[in-house]
């Protein structure tokens, strides 16, 4: 018996030990592949414009964010992933074809200089707003579309983007840090989307999949910028929030009067496409005051909208 048990614990064991070197192999296999799967024309891209960046859910995402500014809100000094990330991003169309949209974050002695640039290369500005109150040195945020082969596109939106942080340094902030942690755990249960840290700020982002926007055959996705997120900083007892609700014409209203019953301040509303169908509008929203109390008034916003269950 002794022996039988014996056979049967070493067989075990190796069983075990061949279900383990499979799950592992198969894993390495998957991000060697997620590794090799951006293409060459967005490897390209990305040495073309100079900035890091990422392929993920068929979409190049290039990082433009602008940590050279240290911008105050409200007499808060916020981090640079609050709010002041700037990005372009890459996705296959139709023959092809390649669409391109995104969000540059600029100072207002940027913002014509970049227009230009954008302008004499052939690409369009599909939008230029604000997306805070109260901001030191006052920030801008223009929207920018192309279409056509990825190297193309890179050419022509580069000579923008070695622009931006190249001319007088912007005034410093004088804003006071916010000290302590948040309960990140409790902000998920309470808007029922897990999001990711970066630095001291927790950032939650929720997809639009509801919403059928294509261009060129490509669909126009979280990461291409069709999302809502919360970015949150500070303490449980002492944060700010900010972000950007991704809204259908009939769910404005509902969102508007939510986030204003919860204290939140509404910064702006417009649009960061044109000639999309269905047309979508977006929220930019700002708030002060106990972690949770902010949660819950953006939860209330959110829930107006069917971009509920979307995480990305």
């Amino acid at each position: 018996m002794a022996k039988w048990r014996e056979i049967y614990h070493r067989t075990k064991v190796e069983t075990m030990k061949q279900i383990a070197f499979t799950v592992l192999a198969a894993v390495l296999s998957c991000s060697l592949a997620e590794a090799q799967e951006m293409p060459a024309d967005y490897a390209g891209a990305l040495k073309t414009v100079g900035k890091q960046g990422d392929f993920k859910d068929g979409v190049l995402k290039v990082n433009i964010p602008r940590s050279d500014l240290k911008v105050t809100v409200d007499g808060i000094a916020v981090p640079t992933p609050f709010g002041f990330g700037g990005w372009i991003a890459l996705t296959k169309g139709n023959g092809g074809m390649d669409v391109m949209m995104g969000d540059l974050v600029l100072t207002e002695q940027e913002v014509n200089p970049v227009m230009s640039a954008v302008l004499q290369n052939g690409l369009e500005v599909t939008a230029l707003h604000n997306h805070f109150f109260y901001d030191t040195p006052r920030i801008f945020y223009m929207h920018i579309h192309g279409h056509g082969m990825a190297a193309d596109l890179a050419t022509k939106i580069a000579p923008a983007i070695a622009l931006i942080g190249k001319g007088s340094p912007a005034p410093g902030a004088t804003g006071r840090a916010l000290t302590g942690s948040l309960n990140t755990q409790r902000l998920v249960q309470i808007i029922g989307q897990a999001g990711e840290q970066s630095g001291e700020v927790y950032k939650i982002t929720i997809a639009r999949p509801d919403l059928p926007v294509t261009e060129m055959g490509a669909t126009i996705n979280a990461r291409m910028g069709l999302n809502t997120w919360a970015a949150f900083y500070g303490s449980d007892t002492e944060a700010v929030v900010a972000g950007d609700i991704a809204m259908a014409a009939n769910e404005v209203t509902p969102v508007l009067t939510a986030l204003r019953e919860g204290g939140i301040e509404v910064v702006a509303i417009h649009h960061h496409m044109t000639a999309t169908e269905p047309a979508v509008y977006f929220l930019h929203y700002w708030g002060k005051g106990p972690a949770e109390k902010l949660a819950t008034g953006v939860k209330a916003a959110i829930s107006k909208t069917g971009g509920v269950n979307h995480t990305h």
